[in-house]
């Protein structure tokens, strides 16, 4: 991103060539810095991190160690770098490009409200820098986007869910109706049936009374026919009765 100042070269400086430990952290720093001009960004953070080991005190590698990461995209991971060098002591020049680098990191990962204040910070150590006032006010138009869209996705949001709430709510008032009419219908049908079930009944009832009522018919003249039978019988028996009484005189 072109608002990342390369601070690395400077940082030169603040390793101090004393002793073979220092000789070696510089001759590492050296092999970074021409790695990180050809933008070989994962070798010059390899040769960075050599030099850590050979003086882990020294600012110059933690501090292009964390520039490498940037370079690579890795920006998480060079916002923890940075924030990690802020709990140094160190001079208010050198805090402030670390507090401008981590609002870069920080502005690359769309975390506005992080970048803002690390910028704020930087500020503070270096009232005077124009780069970072300018990052600074890139950071607030950004941020001022960001939450105007938050509102428009919500909205959105809303509108949609206040949408699907009036489809669920027609969609019950649907099932209820339904279920009203399948009750009228099942009431109407009950209805029906018991009104069939009474003219069953009552077809019924006639079939059995006239059968009843046949019945009797039938006895009744069977008696009457028998009663015929047996007068018939008498008469007979009396008539012959007579006729081997009676005597020719």
């Amino acid at each position: 991103m072109s608002f990342l100042r390369k601070y690395f070269v400077l940082l030169l400086l603040h390793l101090l060539a004393i002793g073979s430990q220092a000789q070696q952290a510089n001759k590492f720093i050296r092999e970074g810095n021409h790695s990180y001009e050809k933008k070989k960004f994962n070798d010059s953070e390899t040769s960075y991190r050599k030099a850590q080991e050979k003086n882990k005190e020294a600012f110059a590698p933690s501090f292009n160690i964390g520039d490498a990461l940037y370079k690579q995209g890795k920006y998480a991971e060079a916002a923890n770098q940075f924030e990690a060098i802020t709990e140094h002591k160190l001079k208010d020049k050198d805090l402030a490009q670390v507090y401008h680098n981590l609002g870069n990191s920080f502005l690359n990962e769309k975390k506005y409200k992080e970048s803002i204040e690390a910028y704020k910070n930087a500020l503070r150590k270096a009232p005077g820098d124009k780069e970072t006032k300018y990052n600074l006010s890139y950071a607030l138009k950004m941020l001022q986007q960001q939450q105007q869209q938050n509102k428009d996705k919500k909205k959105d949001q809303d509108k949609d869910q206040k949408k699907d709430q009036n489809k669920d709510q027609k969609k019950d008032q649907n099932k209820d109706q339904n279920k009203d009419q399948n009750k009228d219908q099942k009431k109407d049908q009950n209805k029906q049936d018991q009104k069939n079930q009474q003219q069953n009944q009552q077809q019924n009832q006639q079939k059995q009374g006239i059968s009843k009522e046949d019945a009797q018919r039938i006895l009744q003249s069977l008696q009457n026919d028998e009663k015929q039978l047996l007068e018939k019988v008498k008469r007979q028996q009396v008539v012959k009765s007579k006729k081997t009484t009676s005597k020719d005189w």
